[in-house]
């Protein structure tokens, strides 16, 4: 159950160009019958069109970025030439593969870069003898040693009926002049042995979502390198299962959710290489007797919008999608040193989004390609085409579609998204952008496997990640993950309880008893819940944010433990960079920016950090009489949280404001606005409007708020209540959004997906219902607003939306 260090780097460099990129874009018809006379053309028109797909093309060689990185090509190919040294069960030194699998499947993938040096041109080794010479030594020694039919397989799956078929198929198809049919049969051979049919009999185990595609990739490149229709027919019928909506386990969900691992949200990984393994396959099947005609298709393109494009802001993709894979950072096998991180991953993902937009309809295609173009527009941070970790391939389809100017830049989409089926939700404004993690018997804390992510215990304790449009965009990508001290990370609440590396247990293992998470929301502003359980720890909490205009109204109730250590709620904590001095200005007081200083401050209160925005603290809840910060330089190294990474050390500054509850707190609680981009006036003037916001309850019963100027009031009931003008019969989230032409919107949710029966009563004059859901049973307008609902168990947490005319 795991993808390999350099899974999303092979991706990104065997992820190939779409069909512009000089490969045939059409086929004469839809290609020969399978067994008729003809069937060598359609292969060999396969072949073509996968090493198009996994070369690119068109790109002018010359210019840059392309000129470096061909250069760099050949210098990395050229230095493995030279290093090859093929003995029992190596072919590199370094590469022992007698009992790691790993080194096995990563000698594949140097050979296929070494593939790629001697076929394209501007390498320095285009043709090159020795190169040619080096390549089909190591091709015959891994096929002796390693990978053929009768070895026996030992550690990680992946790299055999993955990782490792994957690459060799792509050599068979680039060095398929140089490759005699004895070669060929081998291989072939080798890959039924390790990936046999019965790989995708049964959509199950290691054989679901992204595995499956990739499984399906293998199959079907196994057909055309052996000329076996049936393995190409089962590969197109073998994907049928990753299409439909799922309501448990591995797959995308209705509202947008990707899940790998069971318990794991996996967009911007697992998720991305689904993506862009689908938009290959597409590629090489289309016109030809084996295209996938699967009206589920239709799932996969509408996903592009409800799945991806939710997590991507200026080019990178969230963090709270991408499981263990934040630990990764730099390969301590990676010779250049390129660090993976969440823009990284962004940028696969922008590529595959052009591949798949080839197969979709010209106004879906259009759009996509104006959503990638912005987000490449935007990525000041790290600008793709600048992206050493980027294959060539899906380098020259960001590089074809900045340089088109029919493409108008699409701007950010604004909006707020819950994603119930995996514990997550983004706010999106025209400013800035944020993501929330939680956890719940469906979703878990943290994933941990292969020594990866050891220390991501309490991303899913609520971590309120943040981005501005123009600023704070490597807040994650500069070494946080293996610098920021993993009890404060950003809207967390924790016991500071020490935990051991990995606690918790692997593949998502970790996973609390708590239902009551997700919330409500209209779509632009949002009331989001977590009924949080420490992990590893008795702490207890209720947590709730109020996503809205400019600020997201962050609340705390009954926050209790008897671990014997402190618990902590953190306000936000800052990545200032190796040299940052932001300067943090508290009630109108600048303060000291020594390293080390930390001091405590009344609450309520307000602070402004320098460069990133404003905090508001409200004071309310018993244990938030005062707040704290601090300015520290950190030190860690990437091999800390992950055991195949590099161990030098890296330092970063941070700056940490959070509410300290005490030792073995009973019913602590907290009230504060995280005001994103907002000045130190502005912060201080919303801090001075007493009368903006109105908490209208903190308790474990409820947490609500009003916000009269913005026509929002939103409610979590953890229990049946009133709250204000709002009363529930059960336990719920409601959403409340006043509008200026005599409207309003009720959205309502069972987190919980508990409820059979619910009834929420509204103490507000309604003429009129103007729309109603199936769950709603019945409606009584009047002085007073009744809905009555039925069952909601089966709504998987999704909001039900409800508008009426006010009178």
């Amino acid at each position: 159950m795991t993808d390999p260090w350099s899974r999303r780097a092979f991706l990104s460099t065997a992820g190939g160009g779409a069909l512009w990129l000089g490969v045939p874009q059409a086929r004469a018809g839809t290609g020969p019958v399978a067994g008729t006379d003809t069937d060598t053309d359609t292969y060999e028109t396969m072949r073509s069109v996968w090493r198009g797909l996994s070369l690119g093309g068109g790109f002018p060689v010359t210019s840059e970025p392309f000129r470096s990185r061909l250069t760099e090509l050949g210098d990395q190919a050229e230095g493995w030439r030279a290093t090859m040294a093929p003995a029992p069960r190596a072919l590199w030194p370094d590469l022992g593969f007698a009992t790691d699998p790993e080194k096995m499947m990563l000698s594949y993938f140097r050979l296929r870069t070494m593939a790629e040096a001697l076929v394209r041109p501007g390498t320095g080794h285009t043709g090159e003898a020795a190169l040619r010479t080096a390549l089909l030594t190591g091709f015959d020694h891994l096929r002796t040693e390693a990978y053929h039919a009768g070895q026996v397989s030992y550690g990680n799956w992946y790299c055999w009926q993955i990782g490792a078929p994957q690459a060799l198929l792509d050599l068979c198809v680039l060095l398929q002049a140089d490759l005699s049919p004895a070669q060929l049969a081998d291989s072939c051979a080798a890959v039924d042995h390790f990936v046999p049919d019965s790989a995708v009999a049964s959509y199950s185990g290691t054989s679901t979502g992204a595995n499956r595609v990739d499984l399906c990739r293998v199959l079907a490149l196994r057909g055309v390198v052996g000329a076996e229709p049936a393995k190409i027919a089962l590969a197109r019928d073998a994907l049928a299962p990753v299409f439909p909506y799922v309501s448990s386990g591995d797959g995308l969900y209705r509202d947008g959710s990707f899940v790998q691992h069971t318990w794991v949200p996996y967009t911007g990984t697992y998720g991305a290489v689904l993506l862009g393994g689908l938009g290959m396959l597409f590629a090489l099947l289309r016109q030809t007797p084996w295209e996938v005609t699967d009206p589920g298709t239709r799932i996969v393109f509408d996903a592009v919008e409800r799945a991806w494009a939710p997590f991507l802001f200026n080019g990178l993709i969230m963090d709270a999608v991408s499981g263990r894979a934040i630990s990764r950072g730099v390969s301590a096998l990676d010779a250049r040193h390129v660090q993976q991180d969440d823009h990284g991953r962004g940028h696969a993902v922008l590529a595959a989004i052009l591949l798949l937009a080839e197969g979709a309809g010209s106004a879906e295609r259009a759009r996509w390609r104006g959503l990638v173009k912005g987000w490449m527009s935007r990525a000041y941070y790290s600008p793709p085409m600048a992206d050493r970790g980027m294959g060539l391939s899906a380098l020259a389809r960001l590089a074809e579609v900045e340089a088109d100017t029919t493409v108008a830049a699409l701007p950010e989409p604004v909006g707020h998204r819950l994603f119930a089926s995996m514990d997550r939700a983004t706010h999106r404004r025209p400013g800035w952008a944020a993501s929330l993690s939680m956890a719940s018997q469906r979703i878990a804390h943290y994933e941990t496997g292969n020594g990866e992510n050891l220390r991501g215990w309490h991303t899913g304790s609520g971590m309120l990640a943040w981005w501005g449009s123009t600023y704070g965009n490597g807040q994650y990508s500069d070494a946080f993950w293996p610098t920021v001290d993993p009890y404060r990370l950003p809207g967390i609440t924790v016991s500071r309880r020490a935990l051991a590396d990995g606690a918790g247990g692997d593949w998502g293992a970790s996973r609390p008893d708590a239902v009551w998470v997700g919330g409500s929301t209209d779509g632009e502003f949002a009331s989001i819940g977590q009924h949080l359980r420490g992990l590893g720890s008795t702490l207890t909490a209720r947590k709730s944010w109020f996503f809205l205009a400019d600020t997201v109204v962050c609340l705390g109730a009954g926050i209790t433990s008897t671990d014997g250590v402190p618990v902590e709620s953190v306000i936000d904590n800052r990545n200032l960079g190796a040299a940052g001095t932001h300067a943090l200005t508290v009630g109108g007081a600048v303060q000291p920016a020594a390293l080390g200083w930390s001091a405590s401050f009344p609450s309520p209160g307000w602070a402004h950090l320098a460069g990133f925005g404003g905090y508001v603290m409200s004071g309310s809840g018993s244990g938030s009489g005062s707040f704290k910060a601090l300015r520290e330089a950190r030190t860690g190294r990437w091999s800390d949280i992950n055991r195949g990474s590099v161990s030098t050390a890296l330092t970063r500054r941070y700056l940490t404001l959070w509410y300290d509850h005490g030792t073995n707190p009973v019913a602590a609680g907290y009230a504060y606005q995280l005001l994103p981009g907002a000045t130190a006036a502005q912060t201080a003037a919303r801090a001075a409007s007493t009368d903006w916001l109105r908490v209208l309850a903190n308790s474990e019963a409820a947490q609500g708020v009003g916000v009269g100027a913005l026509g929002f009031t939103g409610v979590n009931f953890w229990q049946t209540g009133r709250v204000g003008a709002l009363e529930a019969s059960g336990a719920c989230s409601v959403t409340v959004r006043e509008r200026s032409d005599g409207t309003a919107v009720l959205s309502v949710a069972d987190p919980a997906r508990a409820l059979t029966a619910l009834t929420v009563a509204w103490d507000r004059p309604v003429s009129s219902v103007l729309s109603l859901p199936p769950s709603v049973l019945s409606a009584e307008t009047g002085a007073r607003l009744r809905l009555n609902f039925a069952d909601l168990r089966g709504a998987a947490g999704a909001g039900q939306e409800v508008v009426v005319r006010l009178g």
